[in-house]
């Protein structure tokens, strides 16, 4: 399968986008994600395919979008994909808990690091917006793009 890719400059750095061989995006990693992605040599590069989401991604930074659509194709367990399906529901301006999010797929309480750890592996950071996603207590916990990101993405949107 056909890995296309192109970098994107936002204000939170240089946004590395992949998409399949029909354009829907696989992933948005930011520099030195965690577990992000880099071009491997097999990949095509060719920003063509990437125009809705460059421009969808710049009237998001100008504060002018607030839903992405995008088409995407993620590839996860039955239980990640339900996690990252609630991500969407999310709405801008809104967080939401890992409880929360557990208690949307209807996972027990207990499976909350279970629901972090699914949060912590989404490949589409900023457009599934893991970012608002924070503790019980309301403290900013982890995010894969660095929590000085989070803060700026939450700022963005007017949440903090």
């Amino acid at each position: 399968m056909t890995t296309l890719w192109t970098r994107v400059d936002s204000p939170v750095g240089a946004l590395l986008i992949t998409a399949d061989a029909t354009g829907a995006l696989t992933s948005l990693s930011v520099p030195g994600q965690r577990n992000g992605r880099e071009p491997a040599p097999d990949w095509r590069h060719d920003p063509a395919p990437f125009r809705d989401a460059e421009e969808q991604l710049g009237a998001y930074f100008a504060g002018d979008l607030k839903d992405f659509r995008l088409p995407f194709s993620t590839a996860g367990s039955e239980f990640r994909e339900r996690v990252w399906a609630a991500l969407d529901s999310v709405p801008y301006g809104a967080t939401t808990t890992y409880g929360e999010i557990a208690a949307r797929v209807g996972a027990p309480r207990a499976a909350v690091r279970a629901v972090g750890g699914a949060i912590g592996a989404n490949p589409l950071l900023i457009v599934r917006p893991c970012h608002r996603v924070i503790g019980a207590n309301g403290a900013l916990t982890g995010y894969a793009g660095g929590l000085e990101r989070k803060v700026r993405l939450l700022t963005l949107e007017g949440c903090l």
